[in-house]
């Protein structure tokens, strides 16, 4: 019987700084940026709140026209998989470093930073294209509202509170 693994990483948080784009001699670019994720919990014995920020940094091949939108304090939805990669420091020390190799990154709404959120969302992915499914998988038709009819509610966009 074989065995199975699986290595995936999603991470939904907020970006630390600006992403950076550089290109590999053979001309393809290479997206880097760090997402900060938040937990937060209750103290058992003092009872007061705490909060634990974690750091990661992610790493997007092919993404040549993503970094203008990948701005300090947005959010973003990332999906991708684990490496960890080793090298020689200057002193000739073994150096581990871990990071995220990013299959699909989603800029979702909302977020800080310079250009505010909006209420869409741009998805990029290793083709540097906006994609509607994973890789591999038949594209899926967009939702179609229904007729305000069919709810029998009569609520208009008016009515939402937020």
């Amino acid at each position: 019987m074989a065995s199975r693994s699986v290595n995936k990483v999603i991470l939904l948080g907020h970006l630390g700084k600006d992403a950076e784009t550089k290109f590999t001699p053979a001309g393809a670019a290479i997206t880097k940026f760090a997402v900060a994720t938040n937990r937060r919990w209750k103290d058992q014995t003092s009872g007061e709140w705490k909060e634990e920020t974690d750091w990661a940094n992610v790493v997007l091949w092919r993404g040549e026209g993503v970094s203008p939108y990948l701005l300090k304090g947005k959010q973003v939805y990332v999906e991708g998989r684990l490496q960890t990669r080793t090298y020689e420091d200057k002193d000739g020390k073994k150096q581990y470093f871990t990071e995220v190799v990013a299959d699909q990154v989603i800029l979702t709404s909302g977020g800080g930073g310079a250009g505010g959120g909006g209420a869409s969302s741009d998805e990029f992915s290793q083709d540097h294209a906006p994609v509607s499914a994973p890789r591999g998988a038949a594209p899926r038709a967009k939702p179609q509202p229904a007729p305000a009819e069919e709810y029998g509610q009569g609520i208009t966009d008016d009515d939402v509170p937020f």
